[in-house]
């Protein structure tokens, strides 16, 4: 909900267009006056964007493995499981 206050904001291109089309920073009230330029507002959020879209990577590669680790890890335990009561079971 807007009450009529006044933001600027920084519209950014996503880098991986895969899921988002931009990224939307709002800056703060004091950010000029702590002698920031415009330039340097727009590259701080293309670095932020970048480093967002390259950890979504490394997440994305680490949870599409993640279920073939554990179902071997779970395997494993299971055929311990029944190699060890078959051969106590002689």
């Amino acid at each position: 909900m807007v009450k009529g206050i006044s933001r600027q904001v920084v519209v950014i291109d996503a880098p991986d267009p895969k899921f988002f089309e931009q990224a939307i920073f709002i800056v703060r009230n004091d950010a000029f006056r702590e002698g920031v330029t415009a330039r340097a507002l727009v590259q701080e959020a293309r670095r932020v964007a970048r480093n967002c879209t390259e950890e979504r990577r490394a997440e994305s590669l680490w949870n599409r493995f993640l279920p073939w680790i554990t179902a071997g890890i779970g395997g494993g335990f299971v055929g311990a499981a029944w190699l060890l009561t078959t051969c106590l079971a002689m």
